[in-house]
């Protein structure tokens, strides 16, 4: 075979970056999304038995909260190390970690084995796979758009969010099938079904990953000498603001899913009647539609731009509020899957675009750490505290969904926001003297 061109060099160079990110991203989120669905159907009984069930709920909820607020901490931990020595060795390690973690989940005795020991480490393992997905999803997102030409960044950044979808519908497609056993084998082992798949994907991720090369934006900074001793300082000291702007733009892009996936599975499994299958079913439809729409959403940005897709999209969500709420109000299976698709087609347009505006937002040599901490620490006070407080206004206002939907509002209204002003901030930057390792 002859020598490749630079231009099908380049062409190579970028699918492989996508494909590493998109599948490396998508074995991740698979490992996170089957703990939230876990936590709706299952670790309330398992690891908190002795709790009333709307206790054990509860705690169930807050068991899936640890893993946000362990990943800023991922995030400043390999975002540092992913500015200073690379980007592709660290999501080598981070896919490792998840992997490991979920998988020994799937092994854990319940409480009735080895009592209070058990909801303990439950925890540390949440706590371990929040720790890795922390630096997973902003190194992706970088190996990716570092790694395309500049016309086909938004599409790259487009492909790494694929990972979310894929995730969650491979998740519900394992727990879908896991669910077709009775009650007392779905407790007893159905469950750990998909948490010990983990094992087998992290070693395909793996193969994948490793033969993705470096950042040529990484490799180009650190020919400049523009390597920084301690990037997560230099983000906080220099870009404070576009760190705020980052935290508020990202709010719908982590809470939706989690909101979905998560609360409303218990909501309408439980206090509202509909069937567990069918809720997953309608859950996977959801999933797929996301993933054939968001590629279109990014074509689409490319030639009305990526901000009014973005905002076009939350606006639409906002609109769809009362109507998704009076179809949950009234258990209507039909109507919430109806909701959801125009909620879906909304959302994931501002999602599939959220990765690339992100990583526009910092120059090259601390944007590992920059777009770590802006979207981590939007997980952690918001994204996954989200069923929490959902179920929390549900519990205090006697099951009425109204409350939760003002709560739902109030998060697109803070996105919308957010998304205009960081817009603002990156053109003013782009206006202004280069700065170093853009």
């Amino acid at each position: 075979m002859g020598t490749l061109s630079a231009a099908q060099a380049q062409a190579l160079r970028q699918r492989r970056s996508t494909a590493g990110a998109f599948v490396g991203t998508a074995i991740e989120w698979y490992d996170f999304y089957i703990f939230g669905t876990a936590a709706a159907l299952v670790f309330g009984r398992i690891f908190y038995p002795g709790a009333a069930p709307g206790a054990a709920l509860m705690a169930s909820f807050a068991t899936f909260w640890v893993g946000f607020l362990a990943r800023p901490v991922g995030g400043v931990v390999f975002g540092h190390f992913g500015d200073r020595i690379g980007r592709r060795n660290i999501l080598v390690i981070t896919l490792m970690l998840m992997g490991t973690a979920t998988t020994l989940i799937g092994l854990l005795p319940g409480y009735a084995q080895i009592g209070v020991a058990a909801p303990v480490l439950l925890i540390l393992l949440r706590a371990i796979q929040g720790f890795a997905v922390g630096g997973e999803w902003g190194g992706a997102v970088l190996m990716a758009t570092e790694n395309a030409g500049a016309t086909k960044k938004g599409m790259a950044g487009a492909w790494v969010q694929q990972g979310s979808p894929a995730g969650s519908i491979l998740a519900t497609v394992m727990f879908l099938i896991a669910g077709r056993l009775d009650d007392e084998a779905f407790l007893s082992w159905g469950w750990r079904i998909p948490f010990l798949l983990s094992a087998v994907l992290v070693i395909v991720g793996l193969g994948i990953r490793l033969k993705v090369e470096e950042s040529v934006v990484f490799e180009a900074a650190k020919a400049r000498h523009e390597i920084v001793k301690v990037p997560a300082f230099a983000v906080l000291r220099s870009y404070p603001g576009i760190v705020f702007l980052g935290v508020v733009a990202s709010i719908m892009g982590i809470s939706i899913a989690y909101f979905n996936n998560t609360f409303l599975l218990a909501w309408t499994t439980t206090e509202l009647g509909i069937a567990r299958q069918l809720m997953l079913n309608i859950l996977l439809f959801s999933a797929v539609l996301q993933f054939i729409w968001q590629p279109i959403a990014a074509r689409i940005a490319e030639t009305a731009g990526a901000v009014r897709v973005m905002i076009a999209g939350l606006v639409l969500t906002a609109v769809m509020v009362v109507p998704f709420f009076m179809a949950i109000g009234a258990a209507s299976p039909t109507w919430i899957t109806v909701c959801l698709a125009f909620n879906i087609i909304g959302g994931t347009a501002y999602y599939a675009l959220l990765a690339t505006a992100l990583a526009a937002a910092f120059p090259a040599n601390i944007r590992y750490s920059g777009v770590s901490l802006a979207y981590q620490l939007c997980a952690t006070i918001i994204g996954g505290a989200t069923p929490l407080i959902a179920q929390s206004i549900l519990t205090a206002t006697g099951g009425s969904p109204w409350g939760v939907a003002g709560f739902y509002a109030a998060m697109l209204i803070a996105t919308i926001a957010g998304v205009a002003g960081l817009a603002r901030s990156v053109a003013r930057r782009a206006e202004a003297p280069h700065t170093a390792g853009d």
